[in-house]
């Protein structure tokens, strides 16, 4: 479980000194990596908390996860559609669910 954590920490750390600006046009991408990522780590506190937790499975998600939500949006764009909508919706819905079984484990 250190891994997640360690690099979500790095990711922050990053965001907060180097100024980055991301424009008009790659803000849908961005958008969905960061849901991407926030979604695997989150899962990855889960599977630890579970005790199922495993770093090939947590990298190899975090890369598919990614992979597929970019691809969808590069798809959604060229066919004019808003299909970046349907990976944050979904990414959205994981995250909640994961902070509330987190959140149940504590309580």
């Amino acid at each position: 479980m250190l891994l997640p954590l360690v690099g979500l920490l790095i990711g922050i750390v990053a965001g907060l000194f180097l100024n980055v600006n991301v424009g008009f046009e790659l803000s849908r991408y961005s958008a969905v990596a960061i849901l991407a990522a926030l979604d695997s780590v989150l899962g990855a506190v889960r599977a630890e908390l579970d005790g199922v937790y495993d770093n090939r499975i947590f990298i190899s998600g975090f890369l598919v996860n990614a992979i597929v939500a970019v691809l969808l949006v590069f798809i959604g764009d060229r066919l004019s559609l808003d299909l970046y909508l349907v990976a944050l919706i979904n990414f959205g819905f994981r995250i909640f669910n994961n902070v509330a079984l987190i959140r149940r484990h504590f309580i």
